[in-house]
């Protein structure tokens, strides 16, 4: 099954689909270089920053393993309803990526020698609004 990564630098999302394993046992945190990604990011180094499972579960830092596991969550992360002193319990999973994962959100640390307008140029056209189609012509 494919990782759909995404690459996130300076407020620009570029993503990409890698069928690659390499990715399995790494944590959240973790640095890894752009070349292991891909051979166009050459010199680049990525910090995973969090994931989600094939069902839409979030990868939490703070749960140690790949498993699911139900925690008791207070206002922050995970949590749209802010009501005073609510704690809900809600299904993470681990900080260890697996065979599971379905989505890595990766951050740039450092950059190398292509820009990434230039690795993923197909990502960086303008999108043209499409026309209006012309009204009918009046009955006469």
């Amino acid at each position: 099954m494919p990782f759909k990564l995404n690459i996130s630098d300076k407020g620009k999302a570029w993503k990409l689909e890698i069928e690659s394993e390499f990715l399995i046992g790494k944590s959240i945190g973790d640095i890894i270089h752009g070349k292991e990604i891909s051979s166009n990011l050459e010199g680049y180094e990525l910090e995973i920053t969090g994931a989600s499972d094939i069902a839409g579960f979030p990868h939490s830092k703070n749960v140690e393993g790949l498993g699911l596991k139900p925690l008791l969550l207070r206002k922050g992360w995970g949590m749209k309803d802010n009501r005073e002193g609510l704690r809900l319990r809600k299904t993470v999973r681990g900080k260890v990526l697996s065979q599971s994962s379905s989505q890595i959100n990766l951050k740039v640390i450092k950059s190398g020698s292509k820009l990434l307008a230039e690795v993923f140029p197909e990502q960086n056209q303008l999108k043209t609004p499409k026309a209006d189609p012309a009204p009918p012509a009046p009955a006469a």
